[in-house]
């Protein structure tokens, strides 16, 4: 570490970057389908690349073919904070249909900081199959700041998804028998709380009735379908830091309750272990590449806005042993990903961010002052100030975790250098350096000059990262901070339910989780529709859910669905295989 703000030290730098990187001259231009400029680079052996980068021998990692492999636990010990590199959060403004391109932004940084000879990873999710046929499509980034193999990170990865899936509809189908033999724990099926999940986007599942066609079938009940992302195994798979935690919190999962309204949990139905079993291979971290042949982690992948939002503790962990400097994201805007990255990953981990990187984009800037998206490519400064609201309202709140921002105004060919000036005086005025970056279009050459900002910023000494709340203050009140503070929400109004669900919470004992709230990414508001940086509204809070193992709260606002649906024209539609096999329309 005491190499990183000097010059980079040769001996730890594996082999020359020319020897590893594509000649980016040679790539499809800028504006090529993603995919198309994916298939133009041929991937590193995973082996070697961990070899050259790491010096890990080849039984450290367990290969998925010859460009993925997963790290083998058996080889590493309990990673040492002494020995951890800086860690640097990627956030954004509030999502548009423009696209902001964080996950872009991510790849490119990373490779930025290795074109400056800093020796660094990034840490991505994994990307959910119902988005990839729904309408947001992959996210393995973009233009010439991707992860290969960019279709098999997309479609199935490294089966982890449907580890999760099975695992937790294996409990699903343990909870239905156990009642159908006669609840010996005594869970009462009407207090049953464990639905079943499905990586697809779904909204006929939302609510079913099950069990019918007679005895034989089970005992008729409603429940229903969550999107896997959003399952309780999905958060503690990301916040366990060890086999044994992820076992000891899976049996912590509360699945139901008993007619004296006692908890029952998975311990008492003793599947923790076989949960466990179809859990254990996709506990450890994935380890793929970039386009320029650096190393990213791809592990756990929960959205921001029914979920917490952040890759795994355990990849970012062993990514900080391994690298001087690690670039990780958090789903979604500011509002939603970044304070769940530090008041529940950070919280419990310890982990703390050395910068953050607030991801803004011209286009989405003008969407958030009310321009219509076919009218984007039209200069507009007096929009963007209109929607550097948006900007500034998340630049206050990143302030208010102790932390200043490097505003990274990702680049599109139509913006012009007046509204480029336009944002980068806005941040001025706020003490906060913005640079233009384009790495969607050049690669980590694009992204030096964000890079060598973040690694300023850095210089500057470690910021004091503070918590929005303390542990012991009252669930209901832990979601008033975030409503007033965040979302600058006039108040919370809590359903009947949710009050009644937060009393009993806190009577269980549950009363010093985090809260994790789930709400739509479009607004800092419950209304998609409400854009800008509203103040003065009220956050709705119709249910909120026990995550006992994963060890927060959920409270669920608006009309926010942990189950999503199809646009009316999915991109399933315009997906298939060429005359080669190859994959088309995936994006």
């Amino acid at each position: 570490m005491a190499q990183l703000f000097n010059e980079p030290n040769s001996e730890t730098q594996g082999p020359s970057r020319e020897a590893i990187h594509p000649v980016t001259d040679g790539l499809p231009p800028p504006g090529t389908p993603d995919i198309e400029i994916a298939r133009a680079v041929q991937p590193q052996s995973i082996l070697l690349l961990a070899q050259h980068r790491f010096g890990l021998p080849a039984d450290a990692l367990i290969p998925f073919g010859h460009y993925k492999a997963k790290l083998d636990m058996k080889h590493f010990g309990v990673p040492d904070p002494a020995t951890f590199g800086k860690l640097v959060l990627v956030t954004a403004i509030t999502p548009t249909p423009a696209g902001e391109g964080k996950t872009t932004t991510s790849v490119g940084l990373n490779d930025g900081f290795n074109q400056l000879g800093i020796k660094s990873s990034v840490c991505l999710r994994e990307p959910s199959l119902g988005p990839c046929f729904g309408m947001k499509g992959g996210a393995a980034g973009g233009g010439r700041a991707q992860v290969i193999p960019m279709e098999d990170i997309n479609l199935h990865f490294n089966g982890d998804f449907h580890a999760i899936t099975v695992a937790h509809n294996l409990l699903a189908s343990i909870l239905d028998n156990h009642i159908h033999w006669g609840s010996e724990s005594g869970l009462d099926p009407r207090h049953l709380t464990w639905r079943r999940v499905l990586d697809l986007n779904d909204r006929a599942l939302r609510n079913t009735i099950i069990g019918l066609g007679g005895a034989a079938h089970g005992q008729p009940r409603e429940t229903g379908f969550d999107i896997t992302v959003a399952s309780e195994l999905m958060a503690i798979l990301c916040m366990a830091d060890s086999l044994a935690d992820l076992r000891e919190r899976l049996g912590r999962i509360i699945v139901g309750r008993r007619s004296d309204l006692s908890p029952v949990t998975v311990s008492d139905l003793g599947v923790e272990g076989a949960m466990t079993i179809l859990l254990r291979e996709a506990l450890q971290p994935n380890l793929v590449q970039s386009l320029e042949h650096n190393p990213v982690f791809i592990h756990g992948g929960p959205f921001a806005n029914i979920a917490h939002g952040c890759n795994s503790v355990m990849a970012t962990r062993y990514a900080l042993s391994l690298n001087d400097v690690v670039v990780t994201e958090a789903g979604f805007g500011a509002d939603l990903g970044a304070e769940k990255f530090i008041d529940i990953k950070c919280r419990q981990s310890g982990l703390r961010p050395d910068a953050v990187v607030l991801v803004c984009t011209v286009r989405a800037l003008k969407m958030q002052g009310g321009v219509r998206k076919a009218r984007l490519a039209t200069p507009d400064v007096h929009a963007v100030y209109a929607g550097a609201t948006n900007l500034e309202r998340h630049i206050r709140n990143l302030r208010q975790f102790g932390l200043t921002p490097v505003v990274s105004i990702n680049r599109f060919p139509d913006d012009s250098e007046d509204e480029i000036a336009a944002i980068q005086g806005i941040c001025k005025d706020w003490g906060v350096q913005a640079v233009a970056a384009n790495h969607w279009a050049r690669g980590g050459f694009g992204a030096t000059e964000l890079a060598q900002a973040v690694l300023d910023q850095m210089a500057l000494g470690t910021p004091s990262v503070k918590l929005l709340y303390p542990d012991d203050c009252p669930l209901s009140e832990k979601i008033e901070t975030i409503a007033t503070r965040i979302y600058d929400a006039a108040h919370v109004e809590f359903s009947s339910e949710a009050r009644r669900q937060l009393e009993e919470y806190e009577q269980l004992g549950f009363s010093h989780l985090p809260v994790c709230i789930a709400k739509t990414q479009y607004s800092f508001s419950a209304n998609p529709k409400m854009h800008g940086a509203p103040s003065g509204h009220v956050l709705p809070v119709r249910e909120v859910r026990l995550s006992a193992g994963a060890g927060f709260v959920v409270a669920i606002c608006g009309d926010i669905m942990t189950m999503p649906g199809l646009p009316r024209r999915p991109a399933a539609l315009d997906m298939g295989l060429n005359a080669d096999g190859e994959v088309f329309g995936l994006v």
